[in-house]
């Protein structure tokens, strides 16, 4: 997806799924060879990084994402389906944003998986670029 979207890098935490596992190689169809994917302890890389840079992750106090200006630059940081970000590496972000539920009253879905929200979250911030 990553690849899709034109992103060159990922930076995961040592606690994200191992990118090399042959399913997950496999569910790329070869795009893990267009990206550079680096294992690191992720609040030391963001507190590197200067200050005001734009540091997205998605939360559920977060601003609507269709709502929001996307700055072209900054890092997006997605949590797992079960726990979200960490307190160490939430504590760094500085751009809230929410993917807003459109369930009806009678038909309410209780969370994202993460990849397809990955994927909302990108192609919103490609949106807004080409726009």
């Amino acid at each position: 997806m990553a690849d899709w979207f034109g992103i060159a890098h990922i930076f995961c935490s040592p606690n994200t799924a191992e990118a090399y596992n042959p399913k997950v190689v496999q569910a790329t169809m070869g795009s893990i060879a267009h990206v550079a994917i680096h294992y690191t302890e992720l609040p030391p890389l963001l507190a590197a990084l200067p200050h005001n840079f734009p540091i997205y992750g998605t939360m559920l106090d977060g601003e609507n994402i269709y709502q929001k200006t996307l700055s072209p630059t900054g890092i997006i940081i997605m949590g797992n389906e079960g726990n979200g970000l960490s307190p160490e590496t939430r504590a760094w972000v500085n751009q809230r944003l929410l993917i807003p539920n459109c369930s009806t009253a009678t038909n309410k879905a209780e969370s994202l998986n993460v990849a397809i929200a990955t994927a909302i979250v990108c192609s919103e911030f490609r949106r807004q670029t080409f726009l």
